[in-house]
């Protein structure tokens, strides 16, 4: 009986993992776009977090990775809680 109950236990452990990753991951254009963006970044997860945000209220990301934000206003003008600019 025990290892019935550990198996299932670990099918179950594998299950709700992959289904949370699944949930946790964002539109596959802003994943791409956001990897070109954030690949010259210092704090990789950072860049790659708020530049998600941004570009899934946005629907649109600068090209290259850094400056050219005139290319995308919405990006360009979200603003932080300290009236600092938000997106990578």
């Amino acid at each position: 009986m025990k290892p019935l109950t550990a198996t299932l236990a670990i099918l179950l452990l594998l299950f709700t993992s992959s289904f949370l990753q699944v949930t946790m991951a964002g539109s596959a254009f802003c994943d791409s776009k956001c990897k070109v963006r954030c690949s010259k970044a210092g704090v990789q997860k950072r860049c790659l977090y708020f530049c998600g945000i941004c570009c899934e209220k946005c629907h649109c990301v600068p090209p290259g990775t850094y400056g050219n934000k005139d290319a995308c206003p919405c990006y360009r003008d979200l603003l932080s809680s300290k009236k600092t600019p938000k997106c990578p």
